[in-house]
């Protein structure tokens, strides 16, 4: 396998073998992956398109509520949007790994930006119906399939195996600093001159990316040798995560989170229009605070240097227990206050599974891999959204916010003991200069401890 300046002088292993557990990464700045300069023009691209991103997202949801008056139908355009990773998610897995991520970013970026542009002229001229939101959501999902585990993929060929891990963190900090602008300026923009004109930001923005692809050094680039084409590549994906416990386990926890805990856009635009009776306004200031803990956790991930499973499990239970005391909250601002816990630990798994996905697989099967995590985390939107879109409509929208983090955090608890289980570990619980402490321990130490 050919590697490019910066990488380990160590042989890879090939796609039939397990690869050695990555050493822990060395403790270094919140931000050294931007010292590599093909990262820095990526990363300042996706600040760019990540705000538009947001604003169509915000945008989208008002304007499917205003069109229909149905959390149901906000359920069902997040679903569309996500369906075609369920369906295709895999496929796309295998031809990221067979395609140059570069080229393939660039058609896929391209697409995204024509489908924003189109949707912001028929809602512009005022000729925009629920289906064209729909038939929008549904291209973007299609390009998805292959975009998303292609860029996360590309992030290793920018970076080297030293600063992937800070890499993915910031990547995931990109993402939610945007959250925090996006919604914002949506906001403003749906309230004084309509969502129109923010599907047209979002279109313009994939101009940034763009630039930032072309403008890349390829010679600088981490290249890694492109899977060929043949049979079975598919299967042979599969299999390999079969054969990883810490793998497949990780895959399952995030399915349950993200099916069941994160159907932000019905729970969020219901609450602000049914339970508070506020405008898009306050809708706006939910998503902004979930932002701010989300960003909290993402840059706490790329200080920690490493990827800890237990730190996993512990946020998806917090997650799953702050939505049930969410959905009982008595106040608008209180609500909006635990947005902000919610978003670091809902971040805090979601960096933490992707950064152990990427630095266990062996960079040829990254593609496949990576397709299934994100089939899995955003694939359970089509299954996930319509059941809360119901809830909400047929019991509250409080009910679905309780019964999506208990099943959240129950999902947690039981994989966390299937991992200890698997890994050989025992439940310790202590005492420790005054306080409490729970913990796993290994069984020998266990039983030496009690010998003792």
């Amino acid at each position: 396998m050919s590697t490019g300046p910066g990488a380990d002088s160590a042989p890879a292993p090939t796609a039939h073998e397990t690869p050695p557990t990555p050493a822990p990464a060395r403790r270094s700045s919140m931000f050294s992956s931007l010292r590599v300069r093909n990262y820095r023009l990526f990363f300042a691209g996706q600040v760019v398109s990540n705000i538009g991103t947001w604003m169509q997202r915000i945008a989208q949801d008002w304007l499917v509520l205003s069109l229909t008056g149905s959390a149901t139908a906000v359920g069902v355009t997040t679903a569309l949007q996500f369906l075609p990773m369920l369906l295709f998610g895999l496929y796309g897995g295998v031809l990221v790994d067979r395609l140059p991520k570069r080229r393939t970013l660039l058609v896929t970026q391209t697409s995204m930006a024509l489908t924003g542009v189109a949707l912001a002229l028929l809602t512009l001229s005022g000729h925009v119906l629920v289906w064209h939101v729909y038939l929008a959501a549904f291209a973007v999902g299609l390009a998805t399939v292959v975009d998303n585990p292609a860029r996360q993929s590309f992030v290793s060929e920018m970076v080297g195996p030293d600063q992937l891990q800070n890499a993915v963190s910031l990547n995931s900090a990109n993402f939610q600093s945007a959250r925090l602008v996006g919604p914002a300026v949506a906001g403003v923009m749906i309230t004084g001159v309509g969502t129109g004109w923010a599907f047209l930001f979002n279109g313009l923005s994939f101009v940034a990316p763009l630039a930032g692809l072309l403008l890349m050094r390829a010679r600088d680039l981490h290249v890694v040798e492109r899977a060929p084409r043949g049979k079975g590549q598919l299967r042979e994906g599969l299999h390999y995560v079969a054969g990883r416990p810490d793998l497949i386990w990780t895959i399952v926890l995030v399915g349950f989170v993200g099916t069941f805990g994160f159907n932000f856009p019905v729970y969020l635009s219901a609450f602000a229009d049914d339970v508070f009776h506020a405008g898009a306004g306050s809708y706006s200031l939910f998503n902004t605070l979930m932002a701010v803990g989300s960003l909290a956790g993402a840059l706490l991930a790329a200080r920690r240097g490493t990827a800890r499973m237990r730190v996993m499990i512990a946020a998806a239970v917090a997650f799953g227990a702050l939505e049930m005391v969410a959905a009982t909250a008595p106040s608008l601002w209180l609500f909006a206050l635990l947005m902000v816990p919610i978003g670091m630990f809902g971040m805090t798994v979601n960096v933490t599974a992707n950064t152990t996905v990427q630095m266990g697989t062996d960079p040829a099967m990254r593609g496949r891999v990576m397709a299934l995590y994100m089939m899995v985390f955003m694939g359970g939107s089509p299954v996930g959204a319509p059941i809360a879109g119901w809830i909400t409509d047929a019991y509250g929208v409080r009910a679905g916010l309780a019964v999506g983090g208990a099943i959240a955090a129950a999902a947690a608890v039981t994989i966390g003991l299937v991992l200890a289980r698997v890994g050989g570990l025992r439940l310790s619980v202590g005492w420790n200069h005054g306080h409490p402490r729970v913990r796993f321990v290994p069984r020998e130490n266990r039983e030496l401890a009690r010998v003792a």
